[in-house]
């Protein structure tokens, strides 16, 4: 056997450790980040129940301050609750004037553009779907 013959299957044993370190790494890459990604939507929901306790907790206290400076509960509760309505209409309105924006000509037109793109390509991976199957 020529000695290039031996070159080229040391050459072919090479590069077939080299790719296979490579995909080894993309395996674990991808494994790490599928953990990161369930890691990140538990630390979320963590996140949100404890800003729910400490929103009820500052809730708490603002009720409690205002029953001190009123000298009752009930007025300390209703002014309290008149906060909240004012707040939850203020949200209300930045909300409506928030989704104004999206019905802009400008915006309704690129919304439109993205839906139909987004049809064709389920329409066209379904069709590869179908004959992958067929």
């Amino acid at each position: 056997m020529p000695p290039w013959i031996d070159d080229l299957r040391r050459l072919g044993i090479g590069l077939k450790n080299l790719f296979g370190a490579q995909l080894k790494l993309a395996a674990a890459e991808v494994g790490l980040a599928r953990s990161g990604i369930v890691m990140m939507l538990f630390m979320g929901l963590a996140a949100i129940t404890f800003a729910v306790g400490l929103g009820f907790t500052l809730l708490a206290l603002a009720g409690w301050g205002l029953a001190q400076w009123f000298g009752s509960w009930a007025w300390a509760l209703a002014a309290l609750a008149g906060l909240q309505v004012i707040l939850l209409l203020l949200a209300i309105l930045i909300f409506r004037h928030g989704m104004r924006w999206l019905t802009l000509p400008a915006t309704r037109a690129e919304l439109a553009t993205l839906a139909k793109q987004a049809a064709a390509q389920g329409r066209a991976e379904g069709e590869l779907r179908a004959n992958d199957k067929g």
